[in-house]
């Protein structure tokens, strides 16, 4: 870590943890006027901020637990998102095959209130509930841009065609898709415009105190090095490792916790050919969804488990990815099996802990906790989920600004992430200038990088004529300049920041090639730095 001269300069805000609540936060703070300084013990979104099921959505079934305001927020969420990224959100119809085995999972509000004034129906979900909860799904959020739901002859539509033959007819929907780790990493380069700092593969070894201010002990993973830093509060966004920075880091003795839950997901290959998602429900009461991924790819998923160690890194197990395979072939007229999973991921969601009884039914709604015991204010995030991670920073902004003069009021609504400054309707039309700007593009690379950078695509190819112009080839249309852009404006270190969150080429990248990235990376990282201890006279 190098020691700056700002070093013993206090900040406004300290925000420990770089996934989507900590860098959301950061973006509205430093946006508002605050000076912000965030760290990260790993690379951005490293951990469940990667890691979800990739969707701006309201919740569906959260509405069996009663959790309207929740949904209506996420609800009203999804468009302003997606108006704000267009490039790395967009609108998704999901098909609910029905079937009259549907089942509630365990006892739901919903199910008990079911059981007693309809005691026959105990248990199950009848049709009747499943349109009454659309029509909810349909006006609870004022929507404006996504269609509504309607009714869906698998016998006739292109939904039906892979599906089992028991299925006549299904409910269609709409949610939106969302890049997840790209979405982090483009709050976090808007938060540096707004002059945040961002120190990836930070760790905040230790936090007290001294004299009104928080004094941060900051490790940098790579060489061991430590700095001081101070802040006037400071933010816990540390996900999964919440409890572990408050009791441990911080110092702070508190009743409040997190229920650590896991989903785990499969990618398999390609299941169907056309564009829509599934929402399949189980004789469990359980339910998955199928969704094409990455153009040649559907991920299937998502599981919950309760996870009792944060220092565990998720995995998908075996008895997971069965379970999934089992679900799916329950609905796909060919069943899925062990050998079309090409890739698997879990991740750990850290739910406020509200004492339910299952991992499934604990709440999804986020709790934001001020202590200033210490001496010095602290704002802790307690879960939380993707698609409301604006609205709690706004919240959070809220609990923030009464300790600082003149805070300005909420910004972000509508404001374009970098890149997204063009029509939801417009990728189509941005794709086609890409490639008649940059002939040497096919059609696939084009709408990769549209897809991932927006109307930055171009910024990032420059000058180029030719992909020759790009610098070394790594595969998979990855190359020299855009790796070095990730480099240099995203925080990307290492190769796996670049296949696996940047962008998903790991699934197309062999691991020698992602070697041969990694190499190129750290040795360019190592020539950046000396460069930059010559220039400073070190």
């Amino acid at each position: 870590m190098t020691r700056g001269s700002n070093d013993d300069v206090p900040v406004d805000l300290f925000v420990i943890g770089g996934g989507i609540n900590g860098c959301g936060i950061a973006r509205d703070a430093a946006g508002r006027g605050l000076s912000v300084a965030l760290a990260e013990q790993g690379d951005l979104a490293s951990a469940t901020s990667s890691a979800s099921t990739k969707l701006f959505h309201g919740g569906l079934r959260y509405l069996e637990y009663f959790e309207f305001r929740l949904v209506r927020e996420a609800l009203i969420e999804r468009e302003v998102l997606l108006a704000a990224m267009p490039h790395i959100s967009w609108p998704m119809r999901f098909v609910l095959p029905y079937h009259k085995d549907m089942r509630f999972e365990a006892e739901t509000p919903t199910s008990r209130l079911l059981g007693v004034v309809m005691p026959w129906m105990k248990g199950r979900r009848p049709a009747w509930l499943i349109r009454l909860g659309l029509f909810l799904y349909d006006h609870l959020g004022g929507r404006r841009i996504l269609p509504g739901t309607a009714t869906v002859d698998l016998a006739r539509d292109p939904a039906g065609a892979p599906l089992q033959d028991r299925f006549s007819h299904a409910y269609e929907y709409s949610d939106c898709w969302v890049e997840d780790s790209r979405l982090v990493v483009l709050n976090a380069r808007d938060a540096a415009a707004c002059g945040a700092e961002i120190l990836v593969r930070t760790e905040v070894v230790s936090a007290r105190v001294e004299d009104g201010l928080w004094t941060l002990v900051l490790r940098d993973a790579d060489t061991g090095e430590t700095a001081t830093r101070r802040a006037r509060m400071a933010v816990n966004a540390a996900g999964p490792w919440v409890e572990q920075v408050l009791r441990g880091t911080l110092g702070i003795d508190t009743g409040e916790g997190v229920r650590l839950v896991r989903g785990s997901h499969i990618v398999t290959r390609r299941l169907y050919d056309h564009d829509k998602c599934y929402f399949f429900q189980g004789e469990d009461g359980r339910i998955i969804f199928a969704i094409p991924y990455e153009t040649d790819f559907t991920l299937i998923g998502t599981t919950d488990a309760d996870h009792t160690d944060a220092s565990v890194r998720p995995e998908c197990t075996p008895e997971e990815r069965d379970y999934l395979l089992r679900f799916a072939s329950a609905y796909f007229r060919t069943p899925v099996t062990a050998d079309d999973v090409v890739w698997t991921y879990s991740g750990v969601r850290p739910l406020y802990d509200d004492g339910a009884s299952s991992a499934t039914a604990a709440t999804r709604d986020y709790v934001l906790s001020v202590d200033t015991a210490a001496g010095a204010p602290l704002l802790t995030v307690f879960g939380g989920k993707i698609t409301t991670y604006r609205r709690l920073a706004e919240s959070a902004l809220d609990k923030i600004a009464p300790f600082f003069d003149a805070v300005p009021g909420p910004w972000t609504a509508g404001v374009a992430l970098p890149g997204g400054d063009f029509p939801v309707d417009g990728v189509a039309e941005l794709i086609a200038e890409l490639q008649a700007a940059y002939p040497f593009l096919d059609a696939a690379w084009a709408r990769r990088l549209v897809r991932a950078y927006g109307t930055e695509a171009a910024d990032m190819l420059g000058d180029a004529r030719s992909d020759a112009d790009l610098g070394r080839p790594f595969g998979a249309s990855l190359t020299e300049r855009e790796v070095r852009w990730l480099m240099e404006r995203e925080f990307a270190r290492r190769a796996e920041d670049v296949v696996w969150r940047r962008s998903k080429l790991g699934l197309r990248l062999s691991a020698d090639a992602i070697a041969a990235l990694d190499a190129f990376m750290t040795g360019s990282a190592a020539g950046a730095g000396a460069d930059r201890a010559a220039a400073s006279g070190l």
